[in-house]
């Protein structure tokens, strides 16, 4: 059983808690520090890491695929890589269902074997804390609602590393449904005032699909589940319940008959993503109806040209 992150991670402001747990961030730190090493360039192969500073939920796979969409239509062969971990198996279905997976529980190891099928770039769903790989392009998520939580790094926030450390990088993206990114976007310059910053939305695809004069309740195990949440009420869907997993949550059949129950006594049809809707395989999925989201990028024409620098590069 997997559990959900704790409510304080995303206060506003630090709680007890958070500043209780202080000392094992600065010793979780330190820990990393010391296991760094020196990150050596592949001249075989672009790389590309939509990585995330916050613990999940920031949209990366769903960058990931976008990206993999505009090479593709500018005829770069391009493929995903990805390390493995057995309770992420939607995440790697959904990479394989847009294009080549390399997965492997070294992502250097998956690299090499990109490499040997001659791609021209590799795309990696996360791995910016990985030390081994030193990436041609690097660019940091964030989901707009979320933001960076508490601010804290693990195990008092649900920071991988210090926000400070953007000063590192040259990219940021924001995730979400358009939610106001001003004050965002100006603690972003003031670390570094040189960074780019892109943000996208998410649209469904096939809203089209749903009765929007129905009841619905929307269940789903993603990091971002109250943005999923919001896109759907978004688009005129009457959304009567929500229930919430933690992420990348593998549902028992306790859960599923628990989420067909519930549904029931709203007298609701049943909505999730096609991320959970992957996870459902071994269940009776003929009442559960999945939204396809698609991510739209404010900037996509700048991105593009980015990629294309980047390919065009010795």
């Amino acid at each position: 059983m997997k559990l959900k992150k704790p409510k304080f991670w995303d206060y506003k402001e630090p709680s007890f808690f958070a500043y209780l747990l202080l000392p094992f961030s600065i010793i979780v730190g330190l820990i990393t520090k010391l296991n760094s090493k020196p990150k050596y360039p592949n001249s075989k192969i672009k790389t590309i890491c939509v990585g995330n500073i916050y613990i999940g939920g920031t949209g990366k796979t769903s960058l990931t695929i976008k990206i993999k969409e505009i090479l593709d239509k500018n005829n770069i062969k391009a493929c995903f890589v990805k390390k493995f971990y057995p309770n992420q198996t939607d995440e790697q279905k959904l990479l394989s269902k847009n294009g080549t997976l390399f997965s492997n529980l070294k992502r250097i190891t998956a690299l090499d074997e990109a490499i040997s099928e001659n791609f021209e770039v590799a795309i990696f769903d996360d791995g910016l804390q990985d030390s081994s790989i030193k990436y041609d392009m690097e660019i940091v998520c964030f989901n707009n609602l979320n933001w960076i939580g508490n601010g804290l790094t693990l195990p008092s926030g649900p920071l991988r590393e210090s926000i400070n450390n953007l000063k590192f990088y040259e990219n940021v993206f924001l995730n979400g449904n358009e939610e106001s990114l001003i004050a965002i976007k100006d603690q972003i310059k003031k670390i570094n005032p040189n960074i780019n910053i892109n943000s996208g939305k998410y649209t469904p695809l096939n809203i089209g699909e749903f009765d929007k004069n129905q009841d619905y309740l929307v269940f789903s195990g993603i990091g971002n589940h109250k943005t999923f949440v919001e896109m759907l009420k978004n688009n005129k869907l009457k959304i009567v319940s929500d229930l919430e997993y933690p992420d990348h949550y593998q549902y028992s059949k306790r859960d599923f008959d628990e989420i067909i129950i519930n549904a029931k006594k709203f007298n609701a049809h049943i909505i999730t993503t096609e991320k959970d809707y992957l996870r459902l395989e071994n269940f009776n999925r003929n009442e559960i109806l999945y939204v396809k989201s698609n991510l739209d990028i404010s900037d996509e024409k700048s991105l593009t040209n980015k990629l294309l620098k980047l390919n065009e590069k010795n």
